[in-house]
Parts: C-alpha cells; sequence; structure tokens
C-alpha cells in the first residue's frame, strides 16, 4: 500500500497566516524600538521624509 502524496498547500491556508502575523509582529516591534532608540519616525530613520 502507497502512502498518499498530499498536495502543496500554497495560499491562504493557515499556518501561512500566522507566519504572515508573526512576522508582522515582530516589524511593528522593531518600528517601535527603532523610534524609541533614535529619536526619529521609522521614515526619517530610513531616509524617506
Amino acid at each position: 500500500m502507497q502512502a498518499k502524496k498530499e498536495e502543496p498547500k500554497v495560499g491562504f491556508v493557515p499556518s501561512a497566516e500566522l507566519l504572515n502575523g508573526r512576522l508582522a509582529m515582530i516589524g511593528f516591534v522593531a518600528a517601535l524600538v527603532t523610534e524609541l532608540v533614535t529619536g526619529q519616525g521609522t521614515l526619517h530613520f530610513l531616509g524617506l521624509m
């Protein structure tokens, strides 16, 4: 008996959404820490404003 091969999961699947949410939270915290440390907003720090 052969094991059934699963189709790769792509798109809006729960695991991808969890990863996306976690990365967004890390980015938000990094932006806050940058602002606290430098005293500038993220866009000013990156030289975009």
